[in-house]
């Protein structure tokens, strides 16, 4: 929430902004710049590190809410730092902070790209969904960085590229007529790209972008984490997908729906069930 003058709060879009790297990651007041210009942005985000959660609401997390003053540029800013999940820092900001619902929510900008099969696993993925359960439309933005960055919340990485897409997006999804069954733009900005960079349209790659590393300890009672290397197949990665944007060097956006129901026709595979069964299943307009 900004604290320089400003209109009528009333009279302008309300953009509730998070992320999943903690309240002091350069990526998310990167983001809070860039929205700025666009609406009153409201920056609740997790107390700490908390990479990986996915749209998880764990039940050890206490909740607690400490607002924090930052100076970003010329401007001061406070946020909310919760200590939860990213999903559970949009709970409280969307039922507790904010006086209604936001016109928008924004996730990022993430230090490393959510890509391929993995995206559930994402916490800035799962804090635009839990949005998104809400109605609101929201807006997952990450920076395709080295994975030493990834947990790093560096100085060292430069958002102008990012936060410049974060605003186009925002921006489009905040005064065009929304399109059935599109619940979150997921925005993916190469580490190469510049405001000039083309974007494309994708779908989600079914690569395992990510490879599991088994972890290296004497015995099984030892503290171990299992890892990851980015490991990418070129000749597997499919044309229209978002890993196929990111070794082409353009910016891609993924539409993602709530609803992740298979795309299999639902009648085939009823009967193809139902073949197989001695009960004959009920059928939709039955249920």
């Amino acid at each position: 929430m900004k604290s320089a003058p400003v209109t009528d709060r009333s009279e302008q879009k309300q953009i509730l902004l998070t992320n999943d790297d903690g309240i002091d990651s350069p990526g998310l007041w990167a983001a809070a710049e860039y929205l700025a210009p666009l609406g009153f942005v409201t920056v609740v985000a997790p107390r700490q590190q908390w990479s990986g959660a996915g749209r998880s609401l764990p039940l050890h997390t206490e909740g607690r809410i400490a607002v924090q003053e930052i100076t970003v540029g010329r401007q001061n800013w406070k946020g909310y730092a919760v200590d939860g999940s990213p999903a559970q820092a949009v709970l409280h900001a969307v039922v507790e902070l904010m006086p209604s619902y936001p016109d928008l929510i924004v996730a990022g900008i993430n230090y490393g790209e959510n890509v391929g099969s993995g995206v559930t696993i994402s916490g800035t993925i799962g804090a635009a969904l839990e949005g998104a359960s809400f109605g609101i439309p929201g807006l997952a933005v990450s920076l395709q960085t080295d994975p030493s960055f990834h947990l790093s919340n560096s100085h060292d990485i430069n958002f102008a590229a990012a936060g410049h897409f974060t605003q186009r997006f925002a921006r489009l999804l905040l005064y065009q007529q929304r399109l059935p069954d599109v619940d979150v733009l997921k925005v993916e900005v190469p580490e190469t790209a510049t405001p000039a960079t083309a974007w494309r349209v994708t779908r989600l790659s079914r690569t395992r972008y990510y490879l599991p590393q088994r972890p290296e300890r004497a015995n099984l009672g030892d503290r171990a984490k299992v890892g990851y290397l980015r490991q990418i197949e070129p000749e597997r990665v499919e044309p229209d997908s978002d890993v196929r944007a990111l070794l082409d060097g353009v910016i891609s956006v993924t539409p993602l729906s709530l609803d992740i129901t298979s795309r299999v026709d639902l009648a085939t595979i009823q009967a193809l069930y139902a073949a197989n069964g001695d009960t004959p299943p009920a059928s939709a307009q039955e249920s």
